[in-house]
């Protein structure tokens, strides 16, 4: 750069001075005037030089790799959270911390990058029918990554809830969501180690707040899949062409003496914490993207959770399968799910007998939702306002075993409402109201108006 700079200055002066057609001969004054000139348009472009090389350093450290990209490069993250694009984004889990294109990749002299810090917050006001409402800072999380080369990366997050913890106390939580290093060896092939998002659903790999409508995730991904849900795990990923891109781990399990009737899997996440090593499950997503405006996936995990409970290994079998798209100024979405359990007569005595309490575990679980969106402004506004509908259909106690009866209180619907208003593509404003039905004659389900501001750096 400097040399270049040398270069242009010398062919400024030397144009300058260059024989010209004979003219009327100058005085001193205007000489001296005409060399005022010269050194003020030097001194002009010697800051152009200047910050030509500035942006020049930037873009050299923000260069793509000579090498191919690794398999999870992606667009820049306001695009790809951008509520028009990510119906349409590629297969990349959201909630991972992606490098933009331009952090991807290695420095010029050194392999190794620094990757910048990211994060997303989300703060919601929530008000049960018939109960007082309540105001929580319900996520604070910060993504950092690091690129030891262009084989070799480290992506993290670091999550706080409900904003303090304090010891054994009921309060918030602070959870290690993610912490693993990628090998990345081929497009078709790479490994992956370390704590680990399980990819199941839509939302536990994509569940930053502008990535869906609803100031709350969808009960489907709440209660049938239990979102966040991640662990240890070592495994495989991979690009397969045409469209088509895997994920294979081998994770740790749930622990079945901690489900409930009402929340089914959801308190049996371990969290990595200590996990016990006997019980090793398996999980794995499937997608598809070879479709403009159209993205498909399934996922499966199944594994024995029965650690905790002497003498009874309920296996434990989850399946589901998703869509989400894109025509126009409309946007859709849907999931199905479904679990299996074997051995739940055993356990709910089991249970029974140590606890006191029946947990009334089914055999089965199943849901699923269906949601559609408008977008009410213009593509090219910066702005952007989505009216959304979904509707849900969840059952923690779909079949039960053989002399446990269901309880209608568990098989439940919920349709919510609302908008999403987004005055800048990462920053997300949210309402919504939920009527919520199930199908017991003594306990009613209770209505909500949420509020929520979400957004992502």
């Amino acid at each position: 750069m400097q040399s270049a700079a040398w270069t242009l200055l010398a062919c400024f002066v030397l144009a300058a001075f260059a024989p010209q057609a004979p003219a009327a001969a100058l005085t001193p004054q205007q000489i001296e005037e005409k060399f005022a000139l010269l050194e003020a348009r030097i001194r002009q472009l010697e800051a152009e030089l200047a910050a030509v090389k500035g942006e020049t350093e930037a873009e050299r450290v923000q260069a793509k790799p000579a090498s191919p990209p690794p398999v999870e490069s992606a667009p820049p993250l306001s695009a790809l959270h951008s509520p028009r694009s990510a119906s349409s984004a590629a297969s990349l889990p959201m909630a991972e911390v992606i490098p933009t294109a331009g952090a991807a990749s290695a420095d010029f002299y050194s392999r190794e990058i620094r990757m910048p810090v990211s994060g997303y917050m989300d703060f919601h006001v929530n008000k049960p029918q018939d109960e007082p409402g309540t105001a929580d800072f319900h996520r604070f999380v910060l993504l950092f990554g690091h690129s030891f080369s262009n084989r070799i990366q480290f992506w993290s997050e670091l999550e706080l809830e409900h904003a303090f913890v304090e010891g054994a106390e009921e309060s918030g939580e602070l959870e290690l969501e993610q912490a693993y290093l990628d090998f990345l060896l081929k497009p078709w092939f790479n490994l992956r180690s370390g704590i680990v998002l399980t990819p199941m659903g839509l939302i536990n790999e994509r569940h930053e707040p502008p990535s869906f409508n609803g100031v709350e995730r969808p009960f489907v991904d709440t209660l049938i899949l239990p979102t966040t849900w991640f662990g240890p795990g070592v495994g495989v990923h991979g690009d397969l062409g045409n469209g088509l891109t895997y994920k294979l781990y081998a994770m740790d399990a749930l622990d079945s003496s901690l489900f409930s009737a009402e929340e089914g899997f959801r308190g049996g996440r371990r969290k990595a914490f200590k996990p016990p090593i006997q019980n090793a499950a398996f999980t794995g997503r499937l997608e598809y993207h070879g479709l403009p405006g159209l993205s498909l996936g399934a996922g499966f995990w199944t594994g024995k959770t029965g650690f905790a409970t002497p003498g009874i290994n309920p296996r434990v079998n989850i399946f589901e399968f998703d869509g989400r798209g894109s025509v126009g100024r409309f946007d859709f979405r849907g999931e199905f799910a479904q679990t299996g359990m074997d051995r739940t007569a055993e356990l709910n005595a089991l249970v029974q007998r140590t606890a006191g309490v029946n947990p009334n575990l089914a055999e089965r679980m199943r849901g699923f939702y269906l949601e559609g969106a408008y977008h009410l402004l213009p593509p090219r506004n910066r702005h952007d306002f989505v009216v959304f509908s979904r509707y849900e259909n969840f059952d923690t106690q779909n079949r039960m075993a053989p002399g446990f009866q269901p309880l209608g209180e568990f098989d439940r619907e919920a349709l919510v409402t609302g908008f999403t208003y987004f005055p800048e593509p990462d920053v997300a404003f949210k309402l919504d109201y939920t009527l919520m039905r199930n199908r017991s004659n003594f306990i009613a389900a209770r209505d909500a108006f949420n509020l929520g501001l979400g957004w992502w750096f």
